[in-house]
């Protein structure tokens, strides 16, 4: 695959960073005490997570990542700081909150099946998302593309006013959303909500008919250039004022899907920042969407792994 150069492209990344921690081992018997399976650890890893792992693939694709982010004042976003810094390829911006958690993910794996997930999370507080905020204005400018990436933590309760900040200075603002409180991305460039995000905000449908015609409302409501929307196995599809753009899935062998969404808006954002047109973006962030979900937890896709698909 041609691919445009991406080392000039910069690409500011907002939103709720967490640290992704992986017990690995073996299960061998259940546990006298309840019906449930022993893992006995053999190997724990931690990786960034979130709206660190957009940056983490924009960085591994070869652009420039700046993160805008808060953390806890604690063990955990110290960790996650120290894996951005010795990474060295994202300009990570950590506000400290020292009245909250650092968001963590903890999952435990045996064979390459998940067999269970413990979150530790708090809000952070509207001092330090205000400071963020006076931060952001200030690293706008040289943004050639904003991403926002939501996952509901509470680190974009201004997303508003930085949707509005970055389309008055022109730049492109790509949102991956959460919840069902959409009219809080309005004049977004493009969002991003998978399947079932989706079916959430819009209800279900029965054809693709009546999908389009569902996509296209809340595109028009929210005053979108574009929504697309992942479908898992079904592909990916871009809805646009008067055109609808499909990507079939690439067939390939599923081990996890948790980060794929990261590595599918991270690669939209780093192709529209090299001056790549929507339609081309898209197709791109498929195959890199492809790869990912080919590779356990959280993980990065390279260039060199898409020019060679």
């Amino acid at each position: 695959m041609k691919l445009p150069s991406f080392k000039n492209a910069r690409v500011l990344v907002v939103g709720d960073v967490m640290l992704d921690r992986y017990w690995f081992g073996d299960v061998e018997r259940i546990s006298p005490e309840a019906p449930v399976p022993v893992l006995k650890v053999s190997r724990v890893e931690e990786r960034p997570g979130g709206a660190a792992n957009v940056a983490r693939n924009i960085a591994a694709l070869g652009a420039q990542a700046t993160l805008l982010s808060v953390v806890g004042d604690d063990e955990a976003g110290r960790c996650l700081e120290k894996l951005l810094v010795e990474q060295g390829c994202v300009n990570a911006l950590l506000h400290r909150d020292a009245g909250i958690s650092t968001t963590v993910k903890l999952r435990a794996v045996a064979r390459q099946q998940q067999l269970l997930r413990i979150d530790f999370e708090t809000a952070p507080s509207h001092e330090v998302l205000n400071a963020k905020l006076v931060e952001y204005r200030a690293r706008l400018v040289d943004a050639d593309v904003v991403l926002l990436s939501d996952y509901g933590k509470g680190g974009l309760a201004h997303i508003a006013e930085m949707i509005r900040l970055a389309r008055a200075a022109g730049k492109p603002v790509l949102v991956d959303p959460k919840g069902d409180d959409y009219a809080r991305y309005h004049g977004a460039t493009l969002l991003t909500p998978n399947r079932s995000e989706f079916r959430e905000v819009a209800g279900g449908w029965k054809s693709n008919d009546e999908l389009t015609a569902k996509a296209q409302k809340l595109r028009v409501e929210l005053g979108l250039e574009a929504l697309l929307v992942t479908r898992s196995e079904e592909g990916m599809t871009l809805f646009r004022d008067g055109d609808v753009y499909h990507e079939a899935a690439q067939a390939r062998e599923v081990f996890d899907v948790s980060g794929a969404g990261d590595t599918v808006i991270a690669t939209l954002a780093v192709m529209l920042a090299s001056g790549a047109d929507m339609a081309s973006s898209v197709h791109v962030a498929n195959c890199a969407g492809g790869i990912v979900v080919g590779k356990l937890g959280t993980a990065v896709v390279s260039r060199d792994e898409l020019e060679g698909v």
